[in-house]
C-alpha cells in the first residue's frame, strides 16, 4: 500500500468534508489517550455531522461544500436509509450507528449540565470504537480495500499525540528520561504509529550503545511488543505494545 496522508487517504471527498473530518477523528483519538473522557464525547457530535453530509453527499452525487447539521438529526439518518444503489454500510449501518453517537454527545452528561450520567470512560470507549470502525469503513469503501488494509489505512492516519513526547520536526525526545529505555522505546513506536528504523529509536533515545538497543528491541519482538524486520530497517508497535504504553501513560497521569 502506498503512503496514506490525509489528503489521498479520502481523495474523492471535496477537502471542505475531508479535512474536518480526518481532524474531528484525530481529536477524539487524542482526548481518549489524555484520558478526557468528556471532550472526546464533544468531538463526536461533530464527527457525525461530518460522517452524515458526505454519505449524504455520496447517495446523490453531489456534495455539500462543508459539513451541515440537519434540523432533525435522528429523521435525516432515517431519510439515508431509502437511498439505492449505494454499500449497505452507507444506507443501514453507518445511518444506525451515527443516532446512537449523537445520543452520548447529548444526553450523557456530555451536552447538558447536570445531565444524569457524567462523561466517564465507558462512554468515551465507545465513542472511540464507533467512530474508528466508521473511519475504517468510509476508507474501505472509498479505497476499495480489503477490511484489514482499510483498517490499517485508518490506524496510519492516527496522530497520537502524548504529553510525554516531544516532537519537532523528525525529532522526537520522552519528557521522562528516567524511564527504562524499554519503556522509552515502545511510547516513541507508540506515538509514532508508522514504521522507523533502528537509527531513528538510536538517535531519539540518544542510547550510546547499539547492540543494547537491538538486544532491547529483539526482546520486544519476542515478547510480540513489536514487529522487527531482520535487517533492523523496520520497526512497528503491535497491539499488545500499544496497549502497554496506553496502560503505562494512564499510571504515570496519576502520579503528582
Amino acid at each position: 500500500m502506498r503512503m496514506v496522508t490525509a489528503t489521498n487517504a479520502f481523495s474523492t471527498i471535496p477537502g471542505g468534508l475531508r479535512t474536518p473530518l480526518v481532524d474531528e477523528f484525530n481529536s477524539i483519538i487524542r482526548n481518549y489517550v489524555e484520558r478526557r473522557w468528556g471532550p472526546a464525547e464533544l468531538s463526536a457530535g461533530k464527527f457525525c455531522e461530518i460522517v452524515y453530509t458526505i454519505l449524504e453527499g455520496f447517495g446523490s452525487t453531489k456534495y455539500a461544500p462543508s459539513p451541515a447539521k440537519p434540523t432533525n438529526f435522528v429523521a435525516a439518518c432515517r431519510s439515508l436509509e431509502t437511498r439505492t444503489g449505494i454499500p449497505r454500510s452507507f444506507q443501514i449501518l453507518i445511518p444506525r450507528m451515527l443516532p446512537t453517537l449523537y445520543e452520548i454527545r447529548n444526553n450523557r452528561g456530555v451536552g447538558h449540565v447536570g445531565g444524569d450520567v457524567d462523561p466517564n470512560e465507558m462512554d468515551a470507549s465507545a465513542v472511540l470504537c464507533m467512530t474508528t470502525w466508521i473511519m475504517a469503513e468510509l476508507a474501505r469503501v472509498f479505497h476499495d480495500l480489503p477490511i484489514a488494509d482499510a483498517q490499517h489505512l485508518v490506524d496510519s492516519l492516527v496522530e497520537r499525540k502524548t504529553p510525554l513526547i516531544w516532537q519537532s520536526g523528525n525529532v522526537l525526545r520522552v519528557l521522562k528520561p528516567d524511564l527504562p529505555l524499554k519503556d522509552q522505546l515502545l511510547l516513541l513506536l507508540f506515538h509514532t504509529r508508522t514504521p522507523v528504523g533502528i537509527n531513528d529509536l538510536l538517535s531519539w533515545t540518544e542510547c550510546s550503545e547499539r547492540s543494547y538497543l537491538k538486544r532491547i528491541l529483539r526482546s520486544l519482538h519476542n515478547l510480540r511488543y513489536i514487529e522487527m524486520s531482520s535487517d533492523d530497517s523496520s520497526i512497528e508497535i503491535l497491539p499488545p505494545g500499544s496497549q502497554y504504553a496506553d496502560q503505562l501513560m494512564a499510571k504515570l497521569a496519576k502520579i503528582p
